[in-house]
């Protein structure tokens, strides 16, 4: 990332920074990378669980960038967008650029059985219906929501910054540690961590037993002696978490870390982390931690450079392609 890239803005006059309530510390941060103040914008629960959203500053003819990830309460911080969005647009702003850096529903993005709402695509619907001009999303689950969209997506991707806390440690020698893909589906993404971390690829080959519960059929590579570096693009109720000790069982070394870019981190998640045979969970901030789920274990990436990044380039017209999940 570029040193200069924050100080590279041309109009910070037409440019405006908000925040939605979904993860304001994350969005302040951006902002001061940008050298900019977030604009101002009042949101209110109201007393029947209406949200109510007013502008507080003129926007007409100015580029916005929306900052608003959608963990939980899921539903809310999407309706909380969807309202936003809808302010910008009947207040005639120039461009409406959503950063959804956890984007709702996208494990949601098919139809596996039949009868089954395609739920990623209706996110991607309203989204454009409501007004969006453009999308900014972090690590998505399923690559093709991205086709979901008729306006310009940027699928920005953490693995760099996440890939650089295990770069140049002494825990993680190139010849003695292995990076392990929870499936094929997550095999291209862990790739792309072996590649740039110079380590050799695993693949776990797992049985699904139900919508949160698989088994380890077998692993396609070698891990015999070797740490390992488990990655995955979310981790919710930690299912992920139960495979490790079958991994150990099999010849890897104790205890295993994972990488993980987004902490959904459900508290079943967070009881499973107290195991043993699990050293840390480097992961991002693209989802704000509360004290309730806050654990040693956890070690916090900042994204905020790189979304700084990539809104400096997109207001000033440049290409975000250093930037892009290009798989």
């Amino acid at each position: 990332m570029s040193r200069q890239s924050h100080k590279a803005l041309t109009n910070v006059e037409d440019l405006r920074i908000f925040s939605g309530s979904a993860n304001r510390p994350l969005a302040e941060a951006v902002a001061k990378k940008l050298g900019v103040q977030l604009s101002e914008v009042t949101i209110r629960r109201l007393s029947d669980g209406e949200i109510h959203v007013q502008i507080e500053e003129l926007v007409r003819h100015q580029d916005i960038f929306i900052i608003q990830p959608c963990a939980a309460p899921v539903n809310d911080n999407f309706v909380e967008l969807l309202l936003l969005v809808d302010a910008f647009r009947r207040a005639s702003a120039g461009g409406i650029n959503v950063v959804i850096p956890y984007y709702p529903y996208a494990r949601q993005d098919r139809m596996a059985r039949g009868r089954e709402a395609i739920s990623a695509k209706v996110v991607a619907r309203t989204l454009e219906t409501m007004g969006a001009s453009r999308i900014i999303y972090v690590d998505i689950h399923a690559l093709q929501i991205q086709g979901f969209f008729d306006v310009p997506v940027d699928p920005l991707t953490a693995l760099p910054i996440l890939s650089e806390y295990f770069q140049n440690d002494p825990r993680f020698l190139p010849d003695k540690t292995v990076i392990v893909s929870p499936d094929v589906g997550r095999a291209r993404f862990a790739g792309k961590y072996a590649e740039q971390l110079g380590m050799p690829l695993a693949i776990m080959h797992k049985r699904r037993l139900d919508f949160d519960k698989t088994r380890i059929d077998t692993v396609v590579g070698d891990i015999e002696g070797k740490t390992v570096i488990l990655i995955d693009d979310l981790i919710a109720g930690g299912s992920v978490l139960d495979q490790i000790p079958a991994l150990v069982e099999m010849g890897a070394e104790a205890p295993v870390y994972l990488s993980v870019t987004h902490p959904v981190l459900l508290p079943s998640a967070l009881d499973r982390l107290n195991r043993e045979e699990i050293a840390e969970l480097v992961t991002t901030d693209t989802i704000f931690t509360p004290p309730e789920k806050q654990h040693p274990k956890i070690k916090v990436q900042s994204i905020a450079p790189m979304l700084a990044e990539a809104i400096d380039r997109i207001h000033c017209g440049k290409t975000v392609s250093p930037l892009l999940r290009l798989l």
